[in-house]
């Protein structure tokens, strides 16, 4: 790579190649290689190189060097190098084991001349499999501040703190209201059998623990949005400090569906984050949950009115299958 540079400093100079380069998308490892190169062949008296016939430069062209040593058989040949540059789709993200930032071209690691010359609109797009690990703090560019309060005089960034986690129990009265039992009345079952518990009773039970005001929920990533998922992480903020985090999801159908689903993901975070402060416990005890479906539970077959298609379908014992299911 060196005597290429050198080769090709003698034709143009220092100042045309970085030209060059600059007009080009190079892989990060690309970049540091003819960074490095040039360096080298900058700090070192330019050497006399006999070049072949003068072609117009390309990045695609190919030079004719004489060979400086290797005598064969038939004596110091010459031999010719194709010298290509690759250039390659820009990717959405860059491999975190290459942190350089080339001086010599004012380029950063995975960015072409046009990324310059573009102002970035919006967030980056990143792979699916990075999705999970971004948090508000991952994105300084997005126009909404992370959201922060005040406690003690201090200015707490709930999107990234761990503020007031673990440091110390509730009041006793506090805790008998987060740990009561369950209303059996209150419970649910899907048709698929599971069961649970209205999103509404949820933040009923805090209120009456902590009183309206006295907890709340906080975003701790963007909202991430697939084909037919939605994903954000909250956190649970009670009396000023954290009490846990969960990752909320909810599936949608079409574009218009979205607002509603990400209601639906904060009331599932919300869900979540509460099995930490024991609220409902007894929906996630095998022996409960097995009793509740024996004593206030049915599983019966049902055929749908219009496609005449019978299934198994779930229903608590005081209510009934609703259109357009009827029992067989």
């Amino acid at each position: 790579m060196e005597h290429i540079i050198r080769e090709h400093l003698g034709r143009v100079g220092l100042e045309a190649v970085r030209e060059e380069l600059r007009a080009m998308i190079y892989r990060p490892v690309l970049i540091r290689s003819v960074a490095t190169s040039a360096r080298k062949v900058a700090a070192k008296p330019t050497s006399t190189v006999k070049a072949a016939s003068r072609s117009t430069p390309s990045a695609a062209a190919t030079r004719t060097v004489k060979a400086a040593g290797g005598t064969t058989g038939a004596g110091v040949g010459s031999r010719t190098v194709p010298v290509k540059a690759k250039v390659v789709e820009e990717e959405a993200s860059v491999e975190e084991d290459l942190p350089f930032n080339p001086p010599e071209f004012n380029l950063q690691v995975g960015q072409s001349q046009r990324d310059l010359d573009t102002k970035p609109s919006g967030l980056k797009s990143k792979k699916l499999d990075d999705l999970f690990r971004g948090t508000l703090h991952d994105n300084p560019e997005h126009d909404s501040p992370a959201v922060s309060s005040t406690a003690g005089g201090v200015d707490i960034p709930w999107s990234t703190s761990y503020y007031g986690l673990g440091s110390a129990p509730f009041s006793k009265e506090t805790q008998e209201l987060l740990s009561e039992k369950v209303d059996v009345t209150d419970i649910e079952i899907k048709p698929d059998g599971l069961i649970y518990l209205p999103e509404i009773k949820y933040r009923r039970i805090l209120n009456r623990a902590f009183g309206a005001g006295g907890w709340g929920l906080v975003p701790r990533s963007e909202t991430f949005v697939t084909d037919t998922l939605l994903t954000r992480e909250y956190g649970l903020i009670c009396m000023g400090r954290l009490v846990s985090i969960a990752r909320g999801e909810q599936d949608y159908f079409s574009q218009d569906g979205i607002p509603t689903a990400t209601e639906g993901c904060k009331s599932n975070a919300l869900m979540r984050c509460c099995k930490d402060l024991g609220i409902a416990s007894e929906l996630w005890d095998p022996n409960f949950i097995r009793m509740f479906k024996k004593e206030y539970c049915d599983e019966r077959f049902v055929e749908h009115v219009s496609t005449k298609r019978k299934r198994k379908m779930w229903k608590r014992k005081d209510r009934t299958f609703d259109y357009p299911y009827k029992v067989c």
